[in-house]
Formats: C-alpha cells, sequence, structure tokens
C-alpha cells in the first residue's frame, strides 16, 4: 500500500515562500512517478505538478509554472513542492501521490494508494 505524509505548510503571506515535503512509506518512491495535488476552498481538487520516475521530467498546471517547482530525492523517499511567489489562489490543502501514469496527474482519481492528511497551505496578508 503506497502511503505519504505530507508536511511544510503554514501561513504565509503574498509573495512569500513555502517548501512542501512528501515522505513516502512501505515502497520505493523511485519506481514511481509523483504528483502534487491541491484542493482549496470549495473546489475540487486538482494536479498541480509532477515528477517523473525514470528521467526526471517535470510537468506543471499552467498556473503554476514558474512559481512552482517540484523535484525528488529518491535515497530519502522525499518528493518537494518549492513554492514561490505565492498568491491568495494558491491557498488549500496540497496532497502528494502516485498517478497512474505521469499524464494522469491531471486527474486526481487515476493514482495508486490513498491520499495523506495533507499540508495546509494558507497565503494571506
Amino acid at each position: 500500500q503506497l502511503q505519504f505524509v505530507e508536511s511544510g505548510g503554514g501561513l504565509v503571506q503574498p509573495g512569500g515562500s513555502l517548501r512542501l515535503s512528501c515522505v513516502a512509506s512501505g515502497f520505493a518512491l523511485h519506481y514511481y512517478a509523483i504528483a502534487w495535488y491541491r484542493q482549496a476552498p470549495g473546489k475540487e481538487r486538482e494536479g498541480v505538478a509532477c515528477i517523473s520516475a525514470s528521467d526526471d521530467n517535470t510537468y506543471y498546471q499552467d498556473s503554476v509554472k514558474g512559481r512552482l517547482t517540484i523535484s525528488r530525492d529518491d535515497a530519502k523517499n522525499t518528493v518537494y513542492l518549492q513554492m514561490n511567489s505565492l498568491t491568495p489562489e494558491d491557498t488549500g490543502v496540497y496532497y502528494c501521490a502516485a498517478p497512474i501514469a505521469g499524464s494522469d496527474y491531471v486527474r486526481p482519481n487515476r493514482r495508486l494508494g490513498s491520499w495523506g492528511q495533507g499540508a495546509q497551505v494558507t497565503v494571506s496578508s
């Protein structure tokens, strides 16, 4: 069973930065593409970034390109999401998961394993 623990969320002012961490347990992370998803208040969960398993290619939702960076450290079984130039529209609970295929990150239901508890990110002045 693929399980993830997200951390690093918090309250930040507009224009600020945060780094989220996603630690995988029970399996070797390097076999899987890993994606970050977010769920804003009152909205559906959406994929925002994905990193492939084999070649570390990265993919981003248009609204976060140039501001969010996904990376992985397979030795630590951890994936990161560096978030810069944050805006109130980035507020939400952030989750990580393994999409069935890299391109599936835009469809949150097409993933392996269950959701973790997520990390709350609040961007507000």
